[in-house]
């Protein structure tokens, strides 16, 4: 796509966290449309995903990446080498942090982490609307004593509160370049996949305990039948006999529940009538195997 004026400019953003900062919650909204499932389990988000916001003058690339926490296995493993491989590579990286959540270790390890990244980093309090104006002092104060941030910007992704104000930084800080992609244009993920992480969402919310990080879903078919139905063949995948009965519940109740919940995200999406089939397979320790991480799009 060639330039559409002087002085465009063109970049890419790098949204890194630890898990259930807001990350998937911000790039929702900044894309408009839902193509991160957002849950309140931690590590819900596995790979990068990627959003394009095209703004008058400008056009960023977002990733989305899974939050960075300390690696129990190799899809933790890499988990956090994508997070922290997209902040390498982005012209801006969007380090987001909970308000609400008092300071960690775990935020000291990643700030750490983070610590030889040249380009500019902003610090994102998000949830900032939990706390009254005068509670965030004392938190700008702790991390700007940690390092220099090129901006600070205390925000809601949920609300969109100073959004804007974060829009506007970031804008200053994009090289100078023409658009890549269509003004409509809001991922490059295929609508296989979307379709495959509304399930895992779904199955998420349906569960508890161990259940949601043993979890995988991979869509083998999407078959349009007629121009208004699709017929999609997903599968589950779980770690242990145990985890499946939980998932399929009495009666398959749960498992109902799951395809119903994902089947009206996926006909919204689609613009078509969904008949979703889903099946649940158990794959032992499948979160440590090459092969099965490749088969998901997690190696």
């Amino acid at each position: 796509m060639s330039d559409t004026g002087t002085g465009h400019r063109f970049g890419a953003a790098a949204l890194i966290g630890r898990p259930n900062a807001g990350k998937s919650t911000l790039l929702n909204y900044l894309v408009g449309e839902k193509i991160a499932i957002v849950t309140d389990k931690p590590q819900t988000t596995r790979s990068r995903i990627m959003g394009i916001l095209t703004q008058p003058g400008w056009q960023m690339v977002v990733y989305d990446t899974p939050g960075i926490h300390k690696p129990k296995d190799r899809l933790g493993r890499n988990m956090v080498e994508t997070a922290l491989g997209a902040a390498e590579a982005a012209d801006v990286v969007y380090y987001i942090v909970d308000a609400a959540a008092d300071f960690g270790p775990g935020e000291a390890r990643l700030l750490q982490m983070i610590a030889e990244i040249k380009r500019p980093v902003f610090l994102i309090l998000n949830k900032a609307d939990l706390l009254p104006k005068e509670a965030l002092l004392p938190i700008i104060a702790a991390y700007s004593e940690r390092r220099a941030f090129a901006e600070i910007v205390p925000l809601s992704a949920l609300l969109g509160d100073n959004v804007p104000a974060l829009l506007a930084a970031t804008a200053a800080c994009l090289p100078p370049g023409p658009p890549c992609y269509s003004p409509e244009e809001m991922t490059d993920q295929p609508e296989r996949v979307i379709a495959a992480e509304m399930i895992r969402e779904k199955a998420i919310l349906a569960t508890r305990q161990e259940v949601p990080y043993g979890v995988a879903v991979l869509v083998e078919r999407m078959v349009e039948r007629r121009p208004d139905l699709t017929d999609i063949y997903g599968l589950i995948i779980v770690e242990r006999d145990s985890q499946k009965g939980i998932l399929i519940g009495k009666g398959g109740r749960t498992l109902k529940w799951i395809g119903a919940a994902a089947r009206r995200e996926i006909e919204a999406m689609l613009g078509v009538q969904v008949n979703l089939q889903l099946w649940v397979r158990v794959k032992e320790d499948w979160r440590n195997q090459p092969y099965q991480l490749r088969r998901l799009g997690l190696e």
